[in-house]
């Protein structure tokens, strides 16, 4: 696995008397990953897809049936086709299921990260707004003071 490029990963080098040293500087998460945190925690049902998610979609998953599979076909049944055929399709049914359930998650993440993000940008655009006009204020107000002098 490749390591990540350290001048992402919110870490700070400080030199020191032995060289250079890594200080690791845990970023704060947004807002709406904790909430969404909060609420996959505080539900069983989404604890629950989440962990089969989680396994369906490693490696471990596809050792598991490779093995299951091979010993089902070489060493329990002459035949089992027919029965395979219905295990498969029936686990596919219900992987593609919890797929459909993470990606409708995801989006309503994505929502609802793209709302608070669009609130604090519109907060700040009226705070920036506010400092500019009380610049120009103060400017003017120092140039009618020190240049228009009468």
């Amino acid at each position: 696995m490749a390591k990540p490029d350290p001048s992402t990963d919110g870490s700070q080098t400080q030199a020191g008397s032995k060289g250079l040293m890594t200080l690791q500087v845990k970023l704060p998460h947004h807002p709406v990953v904790l909430e969404e945190q909060a609420q996959r925690a505080a539900d069983i049902q989404l604890r629950i897809a989440d962990r089969i998610t989680a396994f369906a979609g490693s490696m471990n998953f596809v050792y598991l049936h490779v093995a299951l599979f091979a010993i089902w076909m070489l060493f329990l049944e002459k035949s089992p086709w027919p029965t395979l055929t219905l295990i498969v399709s029936l686990e596919a049914i219900f992987l593609s299921t919890f797929v459909m359930i993470g990606q409708n998650r995801q989006a309503a993440f994505q929502q609802a990260k793209a709302d608070h993000d669009f609130n604090e940008q519109e907060l700040e655009l009226k705070t920036n707004t506010q400092l500019t006009r009380e610049i120009h204020r103060l400017t003017t107000e120092l140039h009618r003071r020190l240049i228009d002098k009468p």
